[in-house]
């Protein structure tokens, strides 16, 4: 897909292989400029001459003010940034921080950048997760971080549409990534995974981003408030 040259993309939640990395390549691949953001001091080697890199904390409401007051211009914001682990959040401490970091980090980013996305008549993409749908025993605080995403993009989708901000979501199946690894450990939920989905395999990032570019294009400029599975069909089987 092309039609995105001279525009400006950051991607938030990239410094690692996975969907925002993949997401702000494809940005790029279609003539955007993109930068992207992350928590590490530096994004993956891959990357690290290939974007402009903001080293960010998104539970850091100051940080976040400071680095939209440092980007003049903005048309396409990707919301991405999120943590869980599998196993470890009825921990009350940690399922704070995993809603902190996933559903206000989503919030704060949108929030700060919501006069950028106006002046230009932007788009907005979050990431929600196809956990926004199930019970997760292992992962109860990323799920409900996750469905509160797809409700906020709802409800932002409404508030900003007269400033002719679209604002969607993606919500992802099982994909192939950094943060996937450690349930990836377990050949059961592995060949489980890839049983119950009709396409028969995890994803890969890649198969996200053309998603993200169909949602921030012209071809989709009367989609707003929607959140797209891209989970090889899981949630349809």
């Amino acid at each position: 897909m092309t039609g995105f040259a001279g525009k400006q993309v950051l991607v938030v939640g990239a410094s690692r292989a996975g969907i925002g990395a993949a997401i702000a390549r494809a940005f790029q691949d279609a003539g955007a400029e993109v930068a992207i953001t992350g928590v590490e001091a530096a994004p993956a080697p891959e990357d690290r001459d290939r974007f402009a890199y903001h080293q960010i904390d998104v539970t850091d409401a100051a940080a976040v003010t400071a680095l939209a007051a440092r980007i003049p211009r903005l048309d396409i914001l990707i919301n991405g940034a999120a943590i869980t682990a599998r196993g470890e959040e009825m921990a009350p401490a940690f399922f704070a921080k995993v809603v902190d970091v996933n559903l206000f980090g989503t919030f704060r980013m949108a929030e700060a950048f919501h006069p950028h996305l106006a002046a230009q008549g932007g788009s907005l993409i979050n990431i929600a997760s196809m956990y926004a749908q199930f019970g997760s025993p292992k992962n109860p605080a990323y799920g409900a971080s996750k469905a509160a995403v797809q409700q906020l993009t709802k409800s932002l989708a409404i508030a900003w549409a007269p400033d002719n901000i679209r604002v969607n979501a993606i919500a992802p199946g099982f994909i192939v990534t950094e943060q996937s690894a450690r349930s990836r450990t377990d050949p059961t939920h592995v060949a489980n995974v890839s049983a119950r989905t009709p396409l028969g395999r995890w994803g890969q990032p890649e198969d996200i981003a053309g998603t993200a570019l169909f949602l921030a294009s012209d071809h989709a400029a009367f989609i707003t408030g929607a959140c797209i599975p891209v989970d090889g069909g899981y949630s349809v089987a």
